[in-house]
Order: structure tokens, then C-alpha cells, then sequence
């Protein structure tokens, strides 16, 4: 008899490190059910990039899921009253502007949600520890509470039909280390969109911190960033 696929959920944002992580879980066998939302983000680029990168890597089905934007207060990302931080001296012992609350609890519930309800045991999710932006749950102690209680929260859990993984197989890596493993796998970056600040043409501004961390990946990498960037 042949053995069974298992099926993951991947957090697909659109940008490099959620798109490497979708390469990664395919790369290890998974059937992979791709969730993107639209939770009030100042630009739709980043759920336009997270559809081209799912058809381009294959994934098996990818929802689009829209969350009020109501409850994302005070961050830059949803707030137009709040500008984006440009050139700032990244301080990861500092929470910046654009950390959105409760943002990653709150996305990895609907994938707990869902994986329960198709079966799967396994959510992939692109955090990252090393070279981030000071985010409180992009650390590796968060990821271990949330899994604690996944299983503690669920019937599938509870009636020990499996264990749930909170996978992040990117979080200890560099963004160069990123980008290479992605290139590996066949990732088209070019797909991707991680600018905080895109101007009306849709190109990054290449200041926000999000963009500084890219090039300097791509930079230490040794490769050349397929996006093209706004004039400086």
C-alpha cells in the first residue's frame, strides 16, 4: 500500500521567508495547504505575491482569508496615520511601529483551526529569530507556548489522534542563509513582495526595515535581488 501524504498548513504572507518556508515543507513530502490574510494591510501587493508564489510552488489549495481590520490598532502597517519607519538603526531589543498585536497568535489559531478540521498535524510558519525586527512572537520560546496549548486545545489533540508541530524551519537562519536554501529549492523571488512601505507603483522603497534586511541578504548571499526598487 502506498504511504499516505501528510498535509501541512503554511502561513503564506507573500514575502521571501514565507515563500521559502512553502518550498521547504513541499521539499519534505507535505501536501501543503497554503492560508494568506487580508487583515487591513496598507496594500493588497503582499496578498498579490502570495497567490504567484502558491501556484508557482505548487501548493495544493490557498485560501485567502479577510479578518476585520478593526482590531489592528496602533501599527504602522494597518494605521495611515502612522508612517513606516525609513533608515532607522534596527534594534531587536526594541518592539518598532510595525509590529501588528497579536498578529502571529492570531493567524496561527485560523491554521490550527484548519488543520484540525483537514486532518493535518503539521503548520509551517516563516518566524525568524536571527535576523528580525525585534517581534515578539517570531521567537522560538512563543512558538513552544502555542504548541503547548494547540494541544492542549483541540479534540484531535486530546483523543490522541496526533500531536500538533508548529514547524519554523528558518528561524535560527540568517537571511542570506534564507535566501540561499530558498534558491536551492527553486524559489522565484522575484514572485515575492516584503516592502512595508511600496510606493503607488507597487515597487519597494528599499528603506523600510523589512527591504534593508532583504538586500543585505541578498548582499551576503553573493546574489542579486530580482526585484527592482524604487529610486532612491
Amino acid at each position: 500500500m502506498a504511504k499516505k501524504t501528510k498535509k501541512a498548513v503554511i502561513l503564506l504572507s507573500g514575502g521571501l521567508d514565507s515563500a521559502t518556508t512553502l518550498a521547504i515543507a513541499k521539499s519534505r513530502g507535505f501536501k501543503c495547504f497554503a492560508l494568506t490574510f487580508r487583515y487591513g494591510q496598507k496594500h493588497s501587493i503582499e496578498t498579490k505575491a502570495a497567490k504567484k508564489i502558491a501556484g508557482f510552488l505548487g501548493a495544493f489549495q490557498h485560501i485567502i482569508i479577510d479578518i476585520s481590520p478593526s482590531i489592528f490598532k496602533n501599527s504602522a502597517l494597518t494605521d495611515k496615520s502612522i508612517k513606516v519607519p525609513l533608515d532607522r538603526k534596527i534594534d531587536p531589543s526594541k518592539i518598532p511601529v510595525t509590529y501588528v498585536p497579536a498578529r502571529n497568535t492570531i493567524f496561527l489559531s485560523y491554521a490550527l483551526a484548519f488543520a484540525e478540521s483537514i486532518g493535518s498535524f503539521d503548520i509551517f510558519i516563516g518566524v525568524n529569530a536571527t535576523d528580525y525586527s525585534g517581534y515578539p512572537d517570531c521567537r522560538g520560546e512563543y512558538i513552544k507556548a502555542f504548541e503547548k496549548m494547540a494541544n492542549l486545545a483541540t479534540a484531535a489533540a486530546v483523543q490522541k489522534k496526533g500531536r500538533y508541530k508548529i514547524h519554523t524551519p528558518i528561524i535560527k537562519m540568517s537571511k542570506s542563509q534564507i535566501i540561499k536554501t530558498g534558491v536551492s529549492l527553486g524559489v522565484d523571488y522575484s514572485l515575492t513582495h516584503s516592502c512595508y512601505n511600496p510606493g503607488k507603483n507597487g515597487k519597494p522603497c528599499g528603506r523600510c526595515d523589512s527591504c534593508r534586511l532583504r538586500l543585505n541578504g541578498f548582499a551576503q548571499a553573493g546574489l542579486k535581488d530580482p526585484i527592482k526598487y524604487a529610486e532612491r
